[in-house]
């Protein structure tokens, strides 16, 4: 104890002057009061949205979110469509992003030659420097009429799955948007699903090996259960930049305010119509108050999505992390790399 509480001068901790305890004090109150901040800027971003959505809430009430018609000719607002587009587009990138960014972050830590980790990691990491609205005209321009044919194909030849197949494909679709937003969402992914797994500690992947376990299957018994929390709270933040972008969406979404009819339908999303119609609802309360109502079911469906990912971390965090065929434990403990 008495080495724990020795400083400098062979003086304690407690012998200090009350001078001496002033920067741990400042240090402590100025942490505290950045943290109570951020909790009143939210506070403030969401009575401020409800402030500003009343007029079309106490017109349309819960048909806002759970009506399917948005007619701005009309003075029409119910955004059911837009809760739909949001929610899809968010999943396709989920579906296809997360495996992608989690195999490449097994591959740069577990299976890639030491000399290519560096650049490869680098490499992944650059696509999060490219613009949104970038992505949005490489979609535009080549990402929508090079996969049209191949969605025609799909569309015709798995017409047996409900809502997947069948129809006819449009040019800008969900399917396109969501992948979009998969190679968006990627580096953040990869990076944090990177880091997670550089913390596995050797003896837990140096066990599976001596129990005869492959490379594969110490990845699997080892490496990703170990992970799992940390990368679970990575998909969960690549899924909230996901449900909030706004430039790339408007671009290959279609920006059509119904509810499609299958995958590569036309459809819209709560920031593309916000971006979309803000400026010409300037001068129409209604219409505004419309749009700052999408901001708040976007505000509360992120919050949400935020903490579903602390429950799955903080849930995945403890116990047993991953059990061998041989029914021994192959990694517990605290997940030190969790997100």
């Amino acid at each position: 104890m008495e080495a724990a509480t020795t400083v400098a001068g062979d003086r304690s901790v407690l012998e200090r002057s009350p001078g001496g305890r002033l920067p741990d004090q400042v240090l402590r109150w100025g942490l505290t009061a950045l943290a109570t901040l951020i909790l009143v800027l939210i506070a403030y971003f969401f009575i401020r949205l409800i402030g500003q959505s009343r007029l079309a809430l106490d017109r349309f009430g819960l048909s806002f979110v759970f009506g399917n018609d948005w007619d701005v000719a009309h003075n029409i607002f119910r955004g059911a469509a837009l809760v739909v587009g949001t929610l899809i587009t968010s999943a396709i990138a989920l579906l296809i992003g997360v495996p992608v960014a989690v195999a490449a972050a097994v591959f740069t830590i577990e299976l890639c030659p030491r000399r290519l980790r560096g650049p490869l990691s680098i490499l992944v990491d650059l696509l999060a420097a490219v613009p949104s609205v970038v992505y949005g005209l490489w979609g535009v321009f080549v990402l929508c009429p090079k996969l049209l044919p191949a969605e025609k194909w799909f569309a015709s030849t798995f017409s047996f799955i409900p809502w997947i197949g069948g129809g006819t494909p449009t040019l800008y679709n969900y399917f396109i948007a969501g992948l979009i937003l998969a190679i968006m969402i990627l580096p953040i992914v990869a990076a944090i699903s990177r880091e997670v797994i550089a913390t596995v500690p050797a003896e837990n992947k140096e066990a599976a090996l001596a129990l005869g376990a492959t490379r594969w299957e110490m990845i699997r018994l080892a490496v990703l259960p170990y992970s799992r929390p940390g990368i679970t709270g990575g998909a969960m933040l690549g899924l909230g930049r996901a449900l909030g972008e706004t430039i790339a969406v408007v671009l290959v979404i279609g920006n059509a305010p119904t509810i499609g009819q299958h995958l590569f339908s036309q459809g819209y999303s709560l920031a593309a119509v916000i971006a979309n119609e803000f400026n010409e609802a300037a001068n129409q309360p209604l219409h505004s108050s419309a749009l700052f109502a999408a901001g708040l079911v976007l505000f509360i469906v992120t919050l949400i999505v935020n903490i579903i990912a602390r429950w799955f971390v903080s849930r995945g965090g403890h116990g047993t992390r991953g059990t061998g065929a041989t029914g021994m434990t192959i990694a517990s403990g605290p997940a030190e790399g969790s997100a």
